[in-house]
């Protein structure tokens, strides 16, 4: 049992019940019994178009909320990392702060079961189902090290490199480089996994490249930006590596059964990562002279940022569709501009802002379906059609229209002749 896959309103249909005299009991004639069925069969499609409707409706305003929360939470994480490096430089202490929070992917996820399922589950028992996902055996010792701890590995070096990016360029370049992560999921699923090969997922991975040099043209190849970009680039080759090894190793997962993955991942960050900011601060890499300096409310509201943005990317798809998820990702890049214009010095040349539009198109070229060039192929295919039967329709009232003035006509010719 998982949350709800879809939001389905229930709109019964009404049903009157008449009472009258002998005649409205006896049976219809054939006429009007066809005249009834006709009329029950519409009724039946108009509630059945009107349920889709407002189904459809509502999972569109589901989507724009969910777009919107993507959206703030991501570029609001990204600005509030921005501004607490300035108190506290530690990206990797940050990195591990917020990874702790995945902890409590799973017990909101059973909250949500709680609510929403009909047959209720113990902590226990919903626990032992989800962790099936893991193998017969369950989460073992040997599954936890070879299932999830080079994830926990993949995503602690995403959200590190992430971070020391922004330390070293503007937010807008790092959120824009970011969105090349698709397009480095398709490359690795077309060599690893063996996807269907699309010409248009071919372009949009060599506008992200042409993007990335051009990005890195924009600031005349300075060493800071340029690692900052190399940053940015290892961060999403590392998400786009975690995506794709998912994939291979487990499949998919089940909404329970990808909050007990995180928090597992949770759970290796604190067993084992934990040894490396303390390693960094006495070696003075990442270090404090106090823990009262420590902006503890820019890391909780980084790490509540982070858990939202996560939980949308990750269970929007219960109420809303996956490509108007996505859509709040590169929204995010025009308000990390905005916020930079007026907060930093950054310099929108004709490169970057190409730069930015090339990369912003073939992320969006990316979220075409694979099956998008048979949709425009049927679509262009119908407006074919409509056109050459409305030439027949207009040719046929001009034949129409002729033989009845030849008729109007004839009678004052015969009339003239006599």
């Amino acid at each position: 049992i998982t949350i709800s896959s879809a939001v389905i309103i229930p709109f019964a249909p009404c049903v009157f019940f008449s009472t009258g005299d002998e005649r409205s009991r006896e049976s219809p004639a054939p006429a009007e019994a066809q005249m009834q069925a006709g009329a029950e069969g519409s009724g039946r499609v108009n509630r059945c178009c009107w349920k889709c409707s407002v189904t459809q409706l509502k999972k569109i305003f589901w989507g724009v909320a969910v777009v919107l929360g993507v959206c703030s939470s991501w570029s609001g994480s990204t600005q509030l990392a921005k501004l607490t490096f300035k108190k506290f430089d530690a990206p990797f202490t940050l990195t591990w702060f917020a990874t702790n929070w995945n902890f409590l992917f799973f017990p909101l996820y059973y909250l949500g079961h709680v609510f929403k399922s009909a047959e209720k589950q113990s902590p226990k028992q919903r626990y032992r189902e989800c962790c099936r996902f893991f193998g017969d055996n369950g989460l073992t010792l040997k599954v936890f090290f070879t299932k999830a701890a080079p994830f926990g590995v993949l995503w602690t070096l995403t959200n590190y490199l992430y971070l020391h990016a922004i330390k070293k360029i503007n937010t807008t370049d790092v959120s824009v480089l970011f969105c090349c992560n698709k397009a480095f999921v398709f490359l690795l699923s077309w060599i690893v996994l063996r996807d269907r090969f699309m010409g248009v997922r071919i372009v949009a991975a060599i506008f992200a490249i042409a993007g990335i040099v051009m990005m890195t043209y924009a600031d005349g190849f300075h060493s800071h930006s340029v690692i900052g970009i190399a940053l940015v680039v290892g961060s999403a080759s590392m998400s786009a590596l975690y995506k794709v090894l998912f994939k291979l190793l487990l499949g998919s997962a089940k909404f329970g059964e990808a909050a007990l993955f995180l928090s597992v991942l949770a759970v290796f960050n604190v067993l084992f990562v934990t040894c490396i900011p303390v390693i960094l601060y006495f070696t003075k890499v990442e270090y404090w002279s106090s823990f009262d300096i420590i902006p503890w409310g820019n890391l909780c509201g980084f790490s509540i940022l982070l858990l939202t943005f996560n939980i949308l990317l990750n269970f929007g798809i219960a109420i809303t569709y996956p490509t108007l998820i996505s859509l709040g990702i590169v929204l995010s890049v025009p308000v990390n501009a905005v916020v930079d214009h007026y907060t930093s010095e950054i310099v929108f040349n004709s490169v970057r802002v190409i730069a930015i539009i090339i990369i912003g198109l073939g992320f969006l070229l990316l979220l075409l379906p694979e099956e998008w060039d048979v949709w425009v192929i049927k679509l262009l295919t119908r407006l074919k059609v409509r056109k050459k039967e409305e030439i027949p329709e207009g040719n046929g009232d001009i034949a129409s229209g002729l033989p009845n003035k030849s008729r109007r006509t004839r009678p004052s010719m015969s009339s003239f002749a006599h």
